[in-house]
């Protein structure tokens, strides 16, 4: 059954709009978005983020040992992106079929999303805050990034995560229309707040926090003109526009699309309605997909996350492959596993 072709035929209301990461958006153009490119670009994010989350927290844990603050938040930055995407090849599926999940399932699955989402954005808020301490304030950095206060920090900032999720948990069911679907039904007045919330705390908040620190570390590296801290100044601009390109666009378009009878006057609804809900599924897409950068720029990028990796590929693949296959080519040089870890300045990557 064409599930697009039955979707156009529904008897649309201009009340049936989204308000939720999760719901088709009942208008002709975003379904066709949704029903033919959803779930190949949801199944390609999970995979990626899958992989590269997972390398994360396995490097944290085996090598890193968690010996700092900064490990702390990263560890939570790999959670956070890992339960976001467990719930992509749910929408995956919804999207190319029906929701066959019910109604509890829906409801655990909007909140999870929901959570990852929004914790995602809250620890890179947090890496930005620790990156900020250890150049700007070295001495009382010493004091205050201690383990323990990040285990502290972390916790209050999952408790923020899932108290935005409530909404998404409390307002998103499963029910029948043409076909079985999951999606929110918030009243006008709540979802202009959700939207609101949503980006205060994706966009202002972050972007507030992230321009103020990146300024006071900017200026301290450039008094202290080096290799290594030029390199760090060229890593904090990636790291503002990599997050502009990927948060920002969602915010806005969400934000234009659930107040677009105020901010426009169209000459047609379904019209406003094609632009502007499109306009959120594209972005979204876009967001999604952020969770299989965090990794790259967060951990990869640093010099001795990249040597980590590179022991735990040779330990766990390249070795066993060469045992299966002898005629396999050796490496002309053998790193040690602890020798060759030298160690990174802060200022670089703030690791």
């Amino acid at each position: 059954m064409d599930n697009s072709t039955d979707m156009l035929d529904h008897d649309l209301s201009p009340t049936d709009d989204y308000d939720n990461f999760a719901a088709p958006m009942y208008n002709e153009a975003s379904i066709k978005f949704y029903y033919n490119l959803v779930p190949p670009l949801y199944s390609l994010v999970f995979i990626f983020g899958l992989l590269g989350n997972t390398l994360v927290i396995l490097i944290l844990i085996r090598y890193k040992k968690l010996k700092s603050m900064t490990d702390i938040y990263l560890l939570n930055l790999a959670i956070s992106d890992l339960l976001f995407i467990f719930s992509l090849p749910f929408w995956a599926y919804n999207a190319a079929h029906e929701w066959i999940f019910g109604d509890a399932m829906c409801k655990i699955l909007s909140a999870i999303y929901d959570a990852g989402f929004c914790s995602g954005s809250f620890f890179i808020i947090l890496l930005t805050i620790d990156r900020y301490l250890a150049i700007v304030h070295a001495v009382y950095a010493l004091k205050v990034r201690r383990v323990v206060y990040g285990v502290i920090t972390s916790g209050i900032t999952w408790g923020v995560a899932f108290l935005v999720s409530v909404p998404g948990f409390i307002f998103v069911k499963s029910q029948k229309e043409l076909k079985w679907t999951c999606r929110s039904h918030n009243p006008g007045k709540l979802k202009e707040f959700v939207t609101l919330v949503t980006l205060i705390l994706g966009l202002v908040i972050p972007w507030s926090i992230m321009v103020f620190c990146y300024i006071q570390i900017i200026k301290i590296l450039i008094k202290r003109k080096n290799e290594r801290r030029q390199k760090a100044i060229r890593l904090i601009f990636v790291i503002m526009i990599v997050h502009f390109i990927f948060w920002v666009p969602y915010n806005i378009a969400n934000l234009l699309h659930t107040y677009q009878y105020s901010f426009f006057s169209c000459s047609s609804t379904y019209k406003c309605e094609d632009i502007f809900g499109l306009a959120v599924q594209v972005t979204q897409i876009i967001a999604v997909s952020h969770c299989c950068i965090n990794p790259v720029i967060y951990a990869f990028m640093g010099e001795r996350f990249r040597k980590y990796l590179s022991i735990l590929l040779q330990n766990h693949i390249a070795f066993p492959l060469r045992r299966l296959c002898p005629g396999l080519a050796q490496p002309s040089l053998e790193r040690s596993t602890s020798s060759s870890i030298t160690h990174e300045n802060v200022i670089s990557i703030g690791l």
